[in-house]
């Protein structure tokens, strides 16, 4: 058992902290890496007592987080995704009870949500990007099904090899969405991937092996074999989210050197930016849909500095013009883009004072709540040192705008702007050919 065991909870661990640690704030992200880190869990939990409730019940949680993850990537409007969101919790929370209460064979049940939100992935299979994403999602959760089933059902000879099938399943599941994100932010995915994964697997041989001789020699041994897997699970972090630990570590290290930290958190923002960024010249071969789509995410990661140093927007041709002669590094273009950006939300602004007629709508909803930032419909929203104009947009926004129709309006407004670039992007294309 320890032979599977270690490096199975190595590879799932390290490819959780991987998921969670490129964008903490996608939900996707955090669905996968529970996802993984329930296998993590579970496999623990059997290696200290094989074929036990708690494990079995742990080893169903995967499909539950993996169902969220397929919710997640669904291409849903605001209005949409709202009542799916909240039937996909309470399903998620009724869904955890069975599989608490029922006997082994009924713990399949936990394969219900993840069917489910199959089904509504292929009804959307044609605004789905990768195109192959549903079959190869599908594929995977027939296997991880048979496998589960063969978990469930006691037979000692099948139970290593179900287990295995289990964290081959999850491991290719979150690299497909890894893939996912990574595509529908139009970043890199393979450089910065290949990277985190030639640590996660010197880590599972350098620290695997002993931890899986002492688990051999200690058989029987909780305690030992508990400490044995926190350290590969903090080795693992360490694989994952190594940039962030490294900021974590500057931050205590150099408490008292402000301008050095600053400088390094920059350099070391720069050089992971490089890892994500899609090659050059790439926006001329991209079709409209595509640009369409990554404008609506630069507006939405407007805030973000460290997203926009990723976004392939950061080489359009009003970018290039802003940056002539000037040094050239990720950043200093993501700060061009938000400019760019920025003109562009301005150029929406009707004539005359501040309003809030229908011609207005679009101008409000991008300068207030992309480029300031604001968030109306927070419970104490931060107007502090925003102009007047701010405040009564703010206040529009709560007393009289659904939060729902606020995103609608923020896409449809996207969509006004991404038009725009797109035909300045093209008109620059047709001039050079």
């Amino acid at each position: 058992m320890p032979a599977l065991a270690v490096p199975a909870f190595t590879l799932t661990a390290w490819l959780a902290c991987y998921l969670v640690g490129r964008d903490p704030r996608r939900t996707v992200l955090r669905w996968a890496g529970a996802a993984l880190g329930a296998y993590a869990v579970g496999l623990v939990i059997w290696t200290l007592a094989p074929g036990g409730a708690a494990a079995q019940i742990w080893l169903c949680l995967p499909a539950l987080g993996w169902a969220g993850a397929v919710v997640a990537l669904l291409p849903l409007t605001p209005r949409e995704r709202r009542p799916i969101d909240r039937g996909a919790l309470v399903l998620g929370v009724l869904f955890l009870a069975m599989v608490i209460a029922l006997p082994p064979a009924g713990r399949l049940v936990a394969l219900t949500p993840l069917a489910g939100a199959l089904w509504l992935l292929w009804r959307l299979r044609a605004q789905v990007f990768p195109p192959r994403l549903p079959a190869a999602m599908t594929m995977l959760a027939v296997l991880y099904a048979a496998a589960l089933a063969l978990l469930l059902i006691p037979s000692p000879s099948t139970e290593i090899p179900a287990l295995a099938a289990l964290g081959v399943d999850l491991l290719a599941a979150g690299y497909l969405i890894a893939v996912a994100h990574a595509v529908e932010t139009g970043e890199r995915l393979r450089p910065d991937l290949r990277r985190s994964m030639t640590g996660a697997i010197a880590v599972t041989v350098l620290a695997g092996v002993p931890a899986a001789v002492t688990l051999m020699l200690t058989d029987g041994d909780d305690v030992v074999a508990v400490l044995q897997f926190l350290i590969l699970a903090m080795v693992a972090a360490v694989a994952g989210l190594g940039s962030r630990i490294r900021r974590l570590l500057d931050r205590v290290a150099l408490a008292d050197e402000g301008p050095l930290r600053t400088d390094r958190a920059a350099l070391f923002l720069n050089a992971d930016a490089l890892l994500r960024r899609r090659e050059r010249r790439r926006l001329d071969g991209i079709s409209e849909p595509e640009f369409l789509r990554l404008t609506r995410r630069a507006l939405s990661d407007f805030g973000d500095l460290d997203r926009l140093t990723r976004s392939p927007l950061t080489d359009l041709p009003a970018v290039e013009r802003r940056l002539a002669g000037r040094e050239d590094q990720p950043r200093a273009r993501a700060r061009e883009l938000r400019a760019v950006l920025r003109e562009s939300v301005s150029a929406l602004r009707p004539p005359g004072p501040f309003g809030t007629t229908d011609e207005w709508r679009y101008y409000n909803v991008l300068q207030f709540c992309c480029v300031l930032g604001l968030n109306p419909y927070a419970r104490r929203p931060r107007t502090d040192g925003v102009s007047r104009e701010a405040r009564l947009a703010v206040d529009w926004f709560r007393r009289y705008v659904p939060r729902d129709v606020t995103r609608q309006w923020q896409q449809e407004a996207a969509m006004i702007v991404a038009g725009r670039l797109w035909e300045e992007q093209s008109l620059t294309a047709t001039r050079n050919a």
